[in-house]
């Protein structure tokens, strides 16, 4: 699968959302996003619910870790274990 990674964790609000909303308009079957943030983002994680995406956000020490793809087939914990940076920026 192909990662679109979103580092969040300087960016003020609202550009967070607006930048992972902009990528999960281009996303298909074999792609997600990988997002790294310094808080939970309760908006993005509702309207991936609204809009029936597969997602997982996990905390792990100061940061959280969201993904969220519309391949609603795949399980998306193992896809945590490899670190993000080593992938595509937007």
């Amino acid at each position: 699968m192909k990662r679109h990674f979103l580092d969040a964790r300087k960016l003020e609000h609202p550009e967070p959302l607006e930048r992972s909303i902009a990528i999960l308009r281009e996303l298909d079957e074999g792609a997600y996003l990988y997002m790294l943030h310094r808080k939970e983002p309760h908006p993005l994680l509702a309207l991936a619910r609204e809009h029936r995406l597969n997602y997982l956000s996990r905390q792990r020490g100061e940061e959280w870790h969201i993904l969220i793809t519309p391949n609603r087939e795949i399980d998306l914990e193992p896809l945590l274990s490899s670190p993000p940076e080593k992938h595509t920026d937007r």
